[in-house]
Protein backbone atom coordinates (compact mmCIF):
# COMPACT_ATOMS: atom_id res chain seq x y z
CA UNK A 1 0.00 0.00 0.00
CA UNK A 2 2.58 2.58 0.45
CA UNK A 3 4.67 2.16 -2.65
CA UNK A 4 1.18 2.76 -4.54
CA UNK A 5 1.37 5.87 -2.80
CA UNK A 6 4.85 6.72 -2.95
CA UNK A 7 4.58 5.72 -6.94
CA UNK A 8 1.35 7.98 -7.26
CA UNK A 9 3.12 10.78 -4.90
CA UNK A 10 6.02 10.45 -7.74
CA UNK A 11 4.13 10.69 -10.53
CA UNK A 12 2.32 13.91 -9.24
CA UNK A 13 5.38 15.49 -8.76
CA UNK A 14 7.22 14.63 -11.98
CA UNK A 15 3.60 16.39 -13.90
CA UNK A 16 3.95 18.98 -11.52
CA UNK A 17 7.62 19.94 -12.36
CA UNK A 18 6.51 19.55 -16.48
CA UNK A 19 3.92 21.57 -16.18
CA UNK A 20 5.46 24.11 -14.05
CA UNK A 21 8.27 23.90 -16.95
CA UNK A 22 5.62 24.72 -19.56
CA UNK A 23 3.89 27.20 -17.78
CA UNK A 24 6.83 28.83 -17.75
CA UNK A 25 7.38 28.85 -21.50
CA UNK A 26 3.89 29.83 -22.27
CA UNK A 27 4.49 32.68 -20.03
CA UNK A 28 7.56 34.01 -21.56
CA UNK A 29 6.30 33.29 -25.00
CA UNK A 30 2.81 35.51 -24.12
CA UNK A 31 4.75 38.34 -22.07
CA UNK A 32 8.40 38.52 -23.31
CA UNK A 33 10.00 41.12 -25.12
CA UNK A 34 10.94 40.56 -28.67
CA UNK A 35 14.79 40.59 -29.27
CA UNK A 36 16.33 40.34 -32.72
CA UNK A 37 19.80 38.61 -32.65
CA UNK A 38 22.18 38.82 -35.84
CA UNK A 39 22.96 35.31 -37.55
CA UNK A 40 26.02 33.75 -37.96
CA UNK A 41 24.25 30.68 -39.59
CA UNK A 42 26.38 27.44 -39.99
CA UNK A 43 25.70 24.01 -41.77
CA UNK A 44 22.32 24.21 -42.65
CA UNK A 45 21.65 19.94 -42.93
CA UNK A 46 22.13 16.82 -41.15
CA UNK A 47 21.31 13.51 -42.27
CA UNK A 48 21.12 12.00 -39.38
CA UNK A 49 18.64 14.29 -37.61
CA UNK A 50 17.28 15.85 -40.49
CA UNK A 51 16.99 19.55 -41.78
CA UNK A 52 18.11 22.04 -39.46
CA UNK A 53 20.17 25.13 -39.31
CA UNK A 54 22.67 25.46 -37.00
CA UNK A 55 23.01 28.57 -34.94
CA UNK A 56 25.78 31.30 -34.71
CA UNK A 57 25.35 34.79 -33.13
CA UNK A 58 27.30 37.79 -34.64
CA UNK A 59 27.58 38.99 -30.83
CA UNK A 60 29.29 35.93 -29.23
CA UNK A 61 32.80 37.34 -30.30
CA UNK A 62 32.66 40.62 -28.43
CA UNK A 63 31.24 38.68 -25.46
CA UNK A 64 34.05 36.26 -25.76
CA UNK A 65 35.97 39.05 -26.18
CA UNK A 66 34.90 40.70 -22.35
CA UNK A 67 34.80 37.45 -20.84
CA UNK A 68 37.16 35.12 -18.34
CA UNK A 69 37.46 32.23 -21.07
CA UNK A 70 39.38 30.48 -18.86
CA UNK A 71 36.74 28.97 -17.05
CA UNK A 72 35.61 25.96 -18.72
CA UNK A 73 32.15 26.18 -17.75
CA UNK A 74 30.40 29.62 -17.16
CA UNK A 75 26.95 31.31 -17.55
CA UNK A 76 26.48 34.75 -17.83
CA UNK A 77 24.31 38.20 -18.35
CA UNK A 78 25.34 39.95 -21.64
CA UNK A 79 23.66 43.95 -21.72
CA UNK A 80 22.51 44.56 -25.37
CA UNK A 81 20.84 47.59 -26.21
CA UNK A 82 17.89 47.54 -28.96
CA UNK A 83 17.49 49.80 -32.03
CA UNK A 84 14.13 50.75 -33.11
CA UNK A 85 13.87 47.39 -35.15
CA UNK A 86 14.51 45.48 -31.67
CA UNK A 87 17.40 44.40 -32.98
CA UNK A 88 20.50 43.80 -30.19
CA UNK A 89 24.12 44.76 -29.87
CA UNK A 90 26.49 44.26 -27.47
CA UNK A 91 26.72 46.87 -24.72
CA UNK A 92 28.79 45.01 -21.92
CA UNK A 93 28.71 41.81 -19.19
CA UNK A 94 26.51 42.38 -16.68
CA UNK A 95 27.92 43.83 -13.46
CA UNK A 96 24.22 44.65 -12.27
CA UNK A 97 24.52 48.05 -13.18
CA UNK A 98 21.02 50.13 -14.05
CA UNK A 99 19.52 49.37 -17.60
CA UNK A 100 18.60 52.41 -19.93
CA UNK A 101 15.21 51.85 -21.27
CA UNK A 102 16.63 50.59 -24.24
CA UNK A 103 18.81 47.66 -22.55
CA UNK A 104 18.07 44.44 -21.75
CA UNK A 105 20.01 41.24 -19.70
CA UNK A 106 20.46 38.33 -22.08
CA UNK A 107 21.40 35.16 -20.34
CA UNK A 108 24.56 33.51 -22.10
CA UNK A 109 26.40 30.03 -21.37
CA UNK A 110 30.00 29.78 -22.13
CA UNK A 111 30.55 26.10 -23.31
CA UNK A 112 33.94 24.60 -24.47
CA UNK A 113 34.66 28.28 -25.27
CA UNK A 114 31.84 28.95 -27.07
CA UNK A 115 28.96 31.70 -26.36
CA UNK A 116 25.51 30.08 -26.57
CA UNK A 117 22.30 31.41 -26.08
CA UNK A 118 19.11 29.57 -25.54
CA UNK A 119 19.65 27.38 -28.73
CA UNK A 120 22.15 26.76 -31.10
CA UNK A 121 20.13 24.91 -33.63
CA UNK A 122 16.35 25.80 -35.39
CA UNK A 123 14.68 22.41 -36.80
CA UNK A 124 12.60 23.20 -40.09
CA UNK A 125 10.59 20.59 -42.47
CA UNK A 126 12.19 18.78 -44.42
CA UNK A 127 12.56 20.23 -47.95
CA UNK A 128 11.86 23.77 -46.40
CA UNK A 129 15.59 24.64 -46.19
CA UNK A 130 15.76 27.22 -48.92
CA UNK A 131 13.19 29.32 -46.73
CA UNK A 132 15.37 29.17 -44.11
CA UNK A 133 18.76 30.04 -46.11
CA UNK A 134 17.48 33.61 -46.44
CA UNK A 135 18.17 33.87 -42.46
CA UNK A 136 20.04 36.94 -40.63
CA UNK A 137 18.39 37.36 -37.38
CA UNK A 138 16.97 35.03 -34.32
CA UNK A 139 13.69 36.27 -32.81
CA UNK A 140 13.40 35.55 -29.25
CA UNK A 141 11.22 36.43 -26.77
CA UNK A 142 13.06 37.61 -23.37
CA UNK A 143 12.06 37.49 -19.96
CA UNK A 144 12.83 40.36 -17.48
CA UNK A 145 15.35 37.75 -15.77
CA UNK A 146 17.09 37.36 -19.05
CA UNK A 147 15.96 34.41 -20.12
CA UNK A 148 15.66 33.35 -23.79
CA UNK A 149 13.15 31.63 -26.36
CA UNK A 150 13.38 31.58 -30.27
CA UNK A 151 10.39 32.05 -32.02
CA UNK A 152 11.34 32.48 -35.20
CA UNK A 153 14.56 32.83 -38.00
CA UNK A 154 13.79 36.35 -39.29
CA UNK A 155 15.03 37.51 -42.67
CA UNK A 156 16.83 40.54 -44.00
CA UNK A 157 13.85 42.57 -44.13
CA UNK A 158 12.76 41.64 -40.53
CA UNK A 159 9.81 39.29 -41.60
CA UNK A 160 9.50 35.98 -39.94
CA UNK A 161 10.66 32.96 -42.50
CA UNK A 162 8.17 29.87 -42.93
CA UNK A 163 4.28 29.57 -41.53
CA UNK A 164 3.12 27.10 -39.74
CA UNK A 165 0.40 24.92 -41.11
CA UNK A 166 -3.13 24.44 -39.51
CA UNK A 167 -3.42 20.53 -39.28
CA UNK A 168 -6.72 19.68 -41.93
CA UNK A 169 -9.22 17.32 -40.86
CA UNK A 170 -8.85 14.09 -42.82
CA UNK A 171 -12.20 13.80 -44.96
CA UNK A 172 -11.20 10.96 -46.79
CA UNK A 173 -12.83 7.89 -45.27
Amino acid sequence: MMRKWLIALSTLLILGVVNSGIWSSEKLLQDGEPVLLELAPLDPRSLMQGDYMALRFAMTDAIKAHHDTTTPLSNGMAIVELDAQRRASFVALDQQQPLTNNQLRLQFRLRQGQVKFATNAFFFQEGTGDVYAQARYGLFRVNQQGQMLLTHLVDAQLQPLGQAKQLQPNTQE
